[in-house]
């Protein structure tokens, strides 16, 4: 049956004989009522139906009460046509004109063809189920590869012409020795960067691959600058490939992430195949950009070796632009403290559960460290011994039972380093504590932090280490309200989070946020 679509324009007729001994007395009704289409007959995203879909060209001399239109439209390669019932035969209609329609002046067919172009496009890079944000997420793709692959290629032209300068009286097995040598500590360098941040990539996937895209964007300027000092090629050369393994470690371990994030029906494989032709065709645009401005500056040697200097703060700009905007269409469907903690923000405040559309957008990329700064922060880990524990969270280890899988406690401020640690809630977790845990624990977290927002004997109750009966008191109330209230909701919190498509398995954590106690009962 394939074959035979595909054989003809407007007409598919595919001809049954109706043969039967006995004559059938039963008739089939023509009505000239129009089947309704339904959305259901979408097959792709954003689908919209064409002009013309209920007016179904019949053939030439053709009766228009004489046709039976079926409820089957078929979308192929841009072209959308219907099946129609006519006497005896089956057909398959073309709604957007053919062989027939001798009549179509050229302004209608230019645009039919770009739109049958653009669909083939369209099926070329994109995959057929991603959400709406994918397409956003796309654009700024290809602004960031095609500017990113553009300075590449002129940072290259830089090195082999510092190869020239530097090296020119000696053996060609040096230059190559050099080159080596820089590759082979870019590597070493990238082993010990992953091994250092593995838990990273899942807790601040946004926040290292954009500084880690940065580190990038400085290693193709510190490589532009090997022409002018030849002398230390090695030096410069190395510290520039040590910054693009860093940052080609981090574009691997994040992109699995990414292309999850857009798999709505499971298709990480298609995403991710789809995701390798736009680089290839991105890349290779930028490849002709920059062949594009040397022909253009072939003729004059000066300008030649001036033009990177020149291009690389505005592609640099452009590409750092495009990777910024392209990760703000990245909504990512997995838990991790911060996002939980958004989440359970909104549902204590406005009793409204936020989409990861909602949550990544408020979430934002964080580059400059500013998240966190507000009063009271909550903090998922262990005490730090080498601060003073306070007495209130001595009292909560102390009320601990075997039932318990997390309790609440309060931090004082600390110096750590150069900064100033501020006094904050910390959640600690028991061994063999799961996700149910986590979010009862923090959202608990969360009404204490409220509570102790609105009143203001906590700031010094913390610090003080003869709190009398009545800080304890009103402590240990203040516990039992907020976990009587995480308990209450976290039903009804859990199943909305669930229906808006979040990732309820597992919690992503830090390594310093999977830190666990276990209870010991003397």
């Amino acid at each position: 049956m394939q074959s035979t679509l595909n054989a003809a324009i407007n007409y598919h007729q595919l001809n049954f004989q109706w043969k039967s001994q006995k004559p059938i007395s039963r008739k089939f009704k023509t009505s000239p009522k129009i089947l309704p289409l339904t959305n259901s007959l979408r097959t792709s995203i954003n689908y919209e139906p064409e002009e013309g879909l209920d007016k179904v060209p019949g053939p030439p001399g053709s009766e228009p009460n004489s046709l039976l239109r079926l409820p089957v439209v078929i979308r192929q390669s841009g072209r959308v046509s219907r099946y129609i019932y006519e006497g005896n035969s089956l057909k398959l209609v073309s709604l957007d004109g053919g062989a027939g329609s001798f009549s179509l002046d050229f302004e209608d067919a230019f645009r039919k063809l770009v739109r049958v172009s653009g669909f083939g496009i369209k099926d070329f890079f994109i995959p057929k189920q991603v959400p709406e944000n994918y397409m956003g997420y796309v654009k700024w793709k290809f602004l960031h590869r095609v500017f990113s692959s553009a300075l590449q290629v002129l940072a290259t032209q830089a090195m082999f012409r510092a190869i020239g300068i530097g090296y020119s009286r000696s053996l060609p097995s040096a230059a190559a020795l050099n080159w080596v040598l820089k590759d082979g500590l870019g590597r070493l360098s990238r082993c010990i960067y992953t091994a250092s941040l593995a838990s990273a990539f899942d807790t601040n996937l946004k926040r290292v691959r954009f500084t880690t895209s940065v580190l990038f964007s400085l290693s193709i300027g510190v490589e532009l600058l090997t022409p002018t000092f030849p002398q230390y090629f090695l030096l410069l050369a190395t510290l520039a490939n040590i910054a693009k393994q860093i940052s080609l470690a981090c574009y691997l371990a994040t992109g699995s992430a990414v292309h999850r994030s857009f798999a709505i029906a499971d298709n990480i494989g298609e995403v991710s195949a789809k995701a390798q032709i736009q680089t290839v065709c991105f890349d290779n645009l930028g490849l002709m950009l920059a062949a594009l401005l040397n022909m253009l500056f072939k003729n004059n040697q000066r300008l030649l070796a001036g033009l990177p200097f020149f291009v690389y703060p505005i592609f640099s700009a452009i590409d750092l632009f495009g990777i910024y905007q392209g990760l703000q269409h990245v909504h990512l469907q997995t838990l991790t403290k911060d996002r939980l903690e958004i989440i359970l923000n909104s549902w204590i405040d406005f009793r409204h559960v936020p989409s990861p559309a909602e949550v990544s957008k408020e979430e934002g990329i964080d580059f400059l460290w500013t998240k966190n700064k507000e009063l009271w922060p909550i903090r998922i880990g262990c005490l730090n011994t080498n601060s003073e524990i306070p007495k209130l969270s001595m009292m909560a280890m102390q009320a601990l039972t075997s039932e318990d899988y997390y309790f609440v406690c309060m931090e004082s401020s600390c110096r750590e380093w150069t900064r100033i640690k501020p006094r904050g809630i910390l959640l600690c977790l028991r061994e063999g504590s799961g996700t149910a845990d986590v979010i009862m624990g923090l959202l608990q977290a969360c009404y204490i932090r409220k509570a102790l927002l609105f009143s203001s004997m906590w700031e010094t109750a913390v610090e003080d280490k003869d709190a009398s009966d009545l800080v304890f008191k009103e402590w240990f109330k203040l516990i039992d309200d907020s976990k009587q209230s995480a308990k209450r909701d976290f039903s009804t919190l859990n199943d909305q989070m669930g229906s808006l498509g979040w990732a309820l398995k597992h919690i992503l954590l830090s390594t310093e946020e999977q830190a666990r106690y276990s209870f010991v009962d003397d």
